[in-house]
Formats: structure tokens, C-alpha cells, sequence
């Protein structure tokens, strides 16, 4: 068989469910794809342009950050310090501060401004082996800002060897213009935006934000039927400081993932499970946040929803740019296991994304996206804090 490159003398973390560590591992890549993947002595005869020694590297797939606010102007440190002397998320919020605090800066800012102050935080992932990333809007709350945020989130994935998937989070918050009128808000995004996003193909799936501080169950369900409408995929930030249903409204919509979860409870779950929505978990969130209710892990491991972990990297309540910080904390705070934060950066995650087909694991057909590691086993991804292991990064064979 004919192809590109081998990567060889490597172990491999394939990722593909069940797939047990592999200790003489190789992968062969051809146009971009894997072609194989596995135990070298099941190899095919490979004939290799290019044949790399791993030296006995680890090799995963690329890692994916699935839930991000990458793209926004400005920073947050002062309410850091309110929080510090005892302001809560929703006081700052109603003040003036918080999310829309961010779409001010956000606002005024080009969207060149926006890709420089962006690609740093990019770069930073890029570092930690990730290949995949998902950028959402949500802080411009009127179309033209919207689309400047979309448009400067899609030209990062055009000057870095990264995926970049993008999502339409206009029902984020209740921009000024708008106060105490949420449903006029929420007519102008079902109404004027979404079909104006649908029509220049800007976004991948659209989001919103359920919660007292955010939109009711029933405005989200109008901006999910626009989605649709448009055939745009839904997820939902739903659960994060109080349990008003959202992740089974997202999950009866057939939501790719419902995000943050801190409150969620049986029903939701049990919808979650049978619809395969993807449970979102951001611990980087409950950290900043300084949060004590925990997600309901036990209730969705025995109901067996699919957990992914992400930064949710944002200016307000997660300002994170590590992956690898991610996982430790989700098993130091939330208890998972290594093998759960490796899946939940991987093939879980490229389910949130509605990319399981495409990247996530080590598998033929797949995008040959890879991350090669200097670590003696697995748990060091998870175990070490401010660490760099990464040895090199591979994305479609390059």
C-alpha cells in the first residue's frame, strides 16, 4: 500500500471505543487521511514517501477544545476581583458588568482587532496539541457585530493548520438596546439573524443560554425552530446556576451537547441518553467560579451519555487557555477518570461537534490529525499542572 508517511516505533492511544493501548504501534497517512492505524506487525506493506521514528512517543489524536469563546475584546480582571471580595455572577451581571461588558469592548473593535487579540489564545492551544476547535459569537448581540465575530473566527482557521468549527450564540444575553424586552430581542435573532448567518454559511450550529440571567425555556425554543428552520444544528448552555430544564429541551431537539450541567437532574439526563446528546462539562468555569454543585457524573455514567471536556475559554468566567489544565481539573474537581478526560478531549468531543466521522480517534478513513507526546503513559496528560509534553503536532498528515 502506497501512502505519504508512517509514523512508527510509536505507542498508540487510538481512542476508538474500547480500543485498548496499543505498545508497538504505527500510523500511515495518505492525502491527508489515516489509512491505518493499529499493532505494527497487523500493518499492510506500506511503501512511505516519509517515515518518522516516534522513539516510543505516545501518539493521540489531535485534541479538541469543543466549547469556546475564543473571540472577543477586552478582559474581565476587575470583575475578577469584584467576585474576590464577594460580588456574585449574577449581581455583576445585573450591574452592567458581565457578558455585556465584554460585547461593549467586542462592539467597538475591528475584526482585525479581533483576530490579533485572538490568535494568542489559539496559538496556546495549538501548543497543547489541539487540532479542532470551536469558537462561538454571542458577544456583538447585534447582527453586524455577530457577523464580524463569525467572520474573524473562521479566518483564524485560514492563518493556522487548525479546524475551526463556528457557532451562532446571539440569545447569549439581553443587550441593552433591548432591556426588559427579551422576547423583541429574541424576534430579532429568530427573525433577522439567524437567516442572515444561515445565508452567508458563517455558521456550523447555533447555541443560547438558558438561565435565569439568560433566556427562558420558551425563547430557546424559538431560536432552536429557526435553527432548524435553516438547518442548523442546537446546543444549549443549559444547567449552570439553576435547573430550569434546558438540557431536555436541547436534547428533545436533538441537541449535539448541552453544556455546563452543574444542576441537571434525572429527567435530563434521562433525555440526554436517549437522544446521544453529548454532555459538555467546563470545569474551567466551575473552577473560576468558585463553584460547589457538582454535575451529576455518577447519574450520567449509568445512563451512559457521552462526556466531553472543554476550556470555555472566555473573558468572564473561564479565562483558560489550556486543555490539559482542563482535564486536571475535571478529574480533581469532578472525579472523572483519565480514561473519561482523554475521551472527553477526543472522540467525545468530536461528537459535541457532530465530527465523530472525521476526527477524534486513530481510524482509516479519518482526518489524520495527530498529537504526539513525550510522556512516559497516558495519565501524564491529566496528572502534571502547567506542563508542555507536547513533541509535535500533526494535522491532515502535516
Amino acid at each position: 500500500m502506497h501512502c505519504d508517511t508512517v509514523w512508527q516505533n510509536a505507542r498508540l492511544l487510538t481512542m476508538s471505543p474500547g480500543a485498548a493501548p496499543i505498545a508497538d504501534g504505527l500510523v500511515a497517512a495518505r492525502g491527508g487521511r489515516i489509512v491505518f492505524a493499529g499493532l505494527a506487525s497487523d500493518a499492510p506493506d506500506l511503501e512511505a514517501g516519509e517515515s518518522v521514528d516516534c522513539q516510543g512517543r505516545l501518539i493521540t489524536p489531535a485534541l479538541i477544545d469543543a466549547h469556546t469563546h475564543l473571540i472577543h475584546a477586552g478582559n474581565r480582571a476587575r470583575e475578577f476581583e469584584l467576585r474576590l471580595e464577594g460580588a456574585s455572577y449574577e449581581e455583576i451581571a445585573r450591574a452592567g458588568g458581565g457578558i455585556v461588558s465584554t460585547m461593549r469592548a467586542t462592539r467597538a473593535a475591528s475584526e482585525d482587532d479581533l483576530v490579533a487579540s485572538a490568535l494568542p489564545r489559539l496559538d496556546a492551544l495549538l501548543a497543547e496539541g489541539v487540532g479542532a476547535i470551536e469558537i462561538k459569537s454571542g458577544y456583538g448581540l447585534e447582527l453586524e457585530a455577530e457577523l464580524k465575530m463569525l467572520r474573524a473566527a473562521r479566518r483564524l482557521g485560514e492563518m493556522r493548520p487548525v479546524r475551526v468549527v463556528t457557532t451562532f450564540l446571539g440569545a447569549h444575553a439581553l443587550p441593552p438596546e433591548f432591556a426588559g424586552n427579551p422576547e423583541g430581542y429574541i424576534d430579532v435573532v429568530c427573525g433577522e439573524m439567524i437567516p442572515a448567518i444561515a445565508a452567508e454559511g458563517l455558521a456550523d450550529a447555533v447555541d443560547g443560554f438558558c438561565e435565569g440571567i439568560g433566556f427562558s425555556p420558551a425563547q430557546i425554543e424559538r431560536v432552536f425552530a429557526a435553527a432548524q428552520a435553516h438547518g442548523l444544528p442546537v446546543k444549549l448552555h443549559a444547567e449552570q446556576l439553576s435547573n430550569l430544564g434546558g438540557a431536555a429541551l436541547a436534547a428533545g431537539h436533538g441537541a449535539l451537547s448541552a453544556d455546563h450541567l452543574e444542576h441537571l437532574d434525572q429527567a435530563g439526563v434521562d433525555a440526554m441518553a436517549a437522544a446521544g446528546t453529548v454532555a459538555m462539562l467546563l470545569p474551567g468555569a466551575y473552577y473560576f467560579c468558585r463553584e460547589t454543585h457538582l454535575p451529576p457524573i455518577a447519574a450520567l455514567r449509568a445512563a451512559g451519555v457521552p462526556i466531553a471536556l472543554a476550556t470555555d475559554s472566555n473573558p468572564g468566567t473561564s479565562p483558560l487557555t489550556s486543555l490539559l489544565l482542563a482535564m486536571n481539573m475535571a478529574a480533581t474537581c469532578f472525579r472523572l477518570t483519565v480514561a473519561e478526560c482523554l475521551a472527553g478531549v477526543t472522540l467525545n468531543a468530536a461528537r459535541a461537534l457532530g465530527l465523530q466521522d472525521e476526527c477524534g480517534s486513530l481510524e482509516a478513513g479519518k482526518s489524520c490529525d495527530l498529537a504526539i507526546w513525550d510522556v512516559e503513559e497516558p495519565a501524564e496528560l491529566v496528572y502534571r499542572m502547567g506542563a508542555r509534553p507536547l513533541h509535535a503536532r500533526v494535522w491532515r498528515g502535516q
